[in-house]
């Protein structure tokens, strides 16, 4: 089999453990030199394919690519890019193409969530069309944990463990000061459409918290949950609520929607943590705070799940193995053998049965009233966030976090109007 360069790409928002799977890759590369020459990556994501601005790993020595496993965001650079249709706009797809038949690219790596498994799905269709097959691998990535068929996304394990003890360590703040002080502390997670981070905010109960969820798979009631909120405090002194950015009206209005759009068309939300502690001002005058977690919950290097990073490296890995077997549109998955003890294993799932599907929150995971998680969401979500990875620190107390020099190779085409 003749020897081809291999193309990797970071998509969307970045993880904790994003850089685990970008180690996974390269490093299986690395071991199968005879077969996958060089590891070009994305600079800043798949616009780096189109603008022809592919970093040359080979130029990152051994140590500092394992030492992409303790280190968060995107070490190459991430983007949030959406190609069109191929009907739409069939040049950038030609483009991505023409960039992979210069630089001898025959593996193509696109590491990112939904909109990311709908590109390499469509690349390795107009590869084959255009004369210059690429087997397109999709490695999943998400913190919103919505992507079909895998049981679960590299990166949620780890924004779960850090929303579960954050929320955790807050409510134990607020139980202290709640007789003379604050009464409420709300905290805004990650989730647009499916409520899995702030679900996790549900496991705090387990310590005798009077938690509230707010998940955008259920309705909000405004007058239900003012009224929940009441028999928390009143009964047992105070009340934390974990609200999701994603929760909506009845009529599909999100709570904190500012009437913008991002570049992928979805709605820009402003905050849905204050309009929620401002409600309960009003309507019951208790004293509050309020958090957005926002960047936090995804960069949490320090907190993360040991068995996110397990996963996100293994999927990293399989995906090389994928495309080695002669795979090709498909993207490596995680399957659930059992809850207790925890196991799993490597599976596949077709990228057309992956791209564009989000999969929510069953809804036997989510309490009669809406507001709180059951025992078997509590199955689910336990294994996920088990075990610690700590990354190492230095004499200053700061984690040695890598910098790599991300070198970019030289161009051999005309340059591209994005």
């Amino acid at each position: 089999m003749s020897q081809k360069n291999a193309f990797y790409a970071q998509s969307g928002g970045v993880t904790s453990v994003i850089n685990a799977s970008a180690c996974g890759v390269i490093e299986t590369c690395r071991q199968h030199s005879d077969r996958i020459g060089n590891v070009f990556a994305g600079r800043n994501g798949i616009i780096g394919a189109l603008s022809e601005e592919l970093i040359d790993t080979s130029k990152e020595s051994a140590q500092d690519i394992a030492e992409l496993k303790n280190t968060p965001s995107g070490a190459f650079g991430s983007c949030r890019f959406k190609l069109d249709s191929l009907e739409q706009n069939r040049r950038e797809y030609e483009r991505l193409i023409e960039v992979f038949q210069a630089h001898d690219i025959g593996y193509f790596f696109y590491n990112g969530g939904g909109d990311s498994a709908d590109t390499c799905y469509k690349v390795s269709q107009l590869s084959e069309k255009m004369g210059f097959p690429v087997q397109a691998i999709h490695i999943p990535k998400t913190v919103d944990n919505d992507l079909p068929i895998t049981d679960n996304c590299p990166g949620f394990g780890s924004v779960a463990k850090y929303i579960a003890v954050s929320a955790l360590e807050a409510s134990f703040d607020v139980r202290s000061m709640a007789k003379t002080s604050t009464k409420v502390f709300v905290l805004e997670v990650m989730g647009r459409h499916a409520g899995w981070i702030a679900a996790a905010g549900g496991l705090i109960e387990d310590y005798g918290i009077p938690v509230l969820l707010l998940l955008p798979e259920i309705e909000f009631d405004h007058d239900r949950f003012i009224a929940a909120v009441r028999h928390k405090v009143e009964s047992q002194g105070y009340c934390t609520v974990v609200v999701s950015e994603g929760a909506r009206y009845a009529d599909g209005r999100f709570l904190a929607e500012q009437g913008t759009r991002d570049s992928f068309g979805h709605a820009q939300l402003g905050g849905a943590a204050p309009v929620v502690a401002s409600l309960i001002k009003q309507a019951l005058g208790y004293k509050f705070h309020w958090a957005v977690a926002d960047y936090l919950q995804r960069a949490a290097r320090h907190l993360a799940s040991a068995t996110d990073l397990d996963q996100a490296y293994a999927l990293g890995k399989a995906g090389v193995e994928m495309a080695l077997d002669g795979k090709n549109a498909i993207m490596p998955t995680i399957e659930r053998v059992s809850n207790r003890p925890y196991r799993w294993e490597i599976g596949s799932a077709n990228l057309s049965e992956v791209a564009n599907v989000e999969k929510m929150m069953p809804l036997d995971f989510i309490t009669a009233d809406g507001f709180g998680i059951t025992d078997r969401c509590r199955e689910y979500l336990y294994p996920l966030i088990q075990g610690e990875a700590y990354p190492q620190y230095d004499e200053r107390g700061m984690p040695r976090y890598v910098v790599l020099k991300n070198e970019l190779v030289k161009k051999k085409l005309e340059a591209f109007e994005l």
